[in-house]
């Protein structure tokens, strides 16, 4: 799998927001396998220099973001900010249009992805299932998607799958990473088993009784999702199918 040119082995990209404690994100970090960790610029203010060097120490990729951003300007700003200060060219583009399901603002976003692009950032979209901004994105520099699933920290896991399976089908050659909205291990296996790249996970794994346990579920559960993919899952009948054939039974009719 490549995102920009970069290899990588783990489909499985990690949040660092709201965990107990920064030995658990840690460790949960480790179960995961993860090596792209998603941090934001935000956490710059308090104890953020702290806070990037405890993450770096893992040695994984960061990939910063611009959370909570609302406007072109403050998305672009912020991405210049987070490029000082985490070293890389890499930046989700988050840009929130909506207050309570915090859907992303598809005009702002393609907007801001092409400014950054032609900056020279590779732009990690946080977007909808939409295939007409899919497709502006690509346009604007863009080399990968990343739909929702559901609402952030929804846990509703993918609400739309048809549309979501219409958008493999479409983009046959991006790569496609579900971003928000993932709840459950299971409800990540069934996003691997329609053909999607990769997850980006925070809450269900922050939040969850023991991350670090649910950092492993994940892991795994990805990697299922992945093989099944690759197996090709068996067609859905309306009726049944015996598995043993009739032929070779004993004829009680004599």
């Amino acid at each position: 799998m490549q995102f920009y040119n970069q290899n990588l082995h783990s489909r499985l990209l990690l949040g660092t927001a709201g965990y107990p404690s920064p030995d658990i994100l840690i460790q949960a970090i480790h179960a995961s396998e993860a090596e792209i960790i998603t941090v934001s610029l935000r956490r710059e203010g308090v104890g953020g220099s702290e806070f990037r060097q405890l993450i770096a120490k893992t040695k994984k990729r960061f990939l910063p973001n611009t959370a909570g951003c609302h406007t072109v300007k403050e998305a672009v700003t912020t991405a210049q900010m987070a490029r000082e200060v985490f070293e890389t060219n890499w930046i989700k583009l988050e840009i929130i249009g909506h207050a309570d399901t915090l859907q992303p603002d598809p005009f702002a976003t393609v907007e801001a992805a092409r400014i950054l692009s032609k900056e020279g950032f590779e732009v990690f979209p946080y977007t909808t299932e939409d295939l007409i901004v899919g497709e502006k994105l690509l346009e604007a520099g863009c080399q990968l998607l990343m739909p929702w699933g559901a609402p952030i920290g929804s846990g509703q896991g993918l609400r739309n799958i048809e549309g979501l399976k219409t958008m493999r089908q479409y983009f046959k050659n991006i790569p496609l990473i579900i971003d928000a909205g993932i709840g459950a291990p299971s409800q990540a296996i069934q996003a691997m088993e329609i053909g999607f790249d990769a997850i980006l996970l925070n809450t269900a794994i922050a939040k969850s009784k023991n991350p670090i346990l649910m950092a492993d579920a994940f892991n795994k559960a990805i990697l299922a999702g992945r093989i099944a993919y690759k197996a090709g899952l068996m067609e859905k009948r309306n009726m049944a199918y015996a598995s043993t054939p009739a032929y070779g039974l004993a004829d009680l009719s004599l």
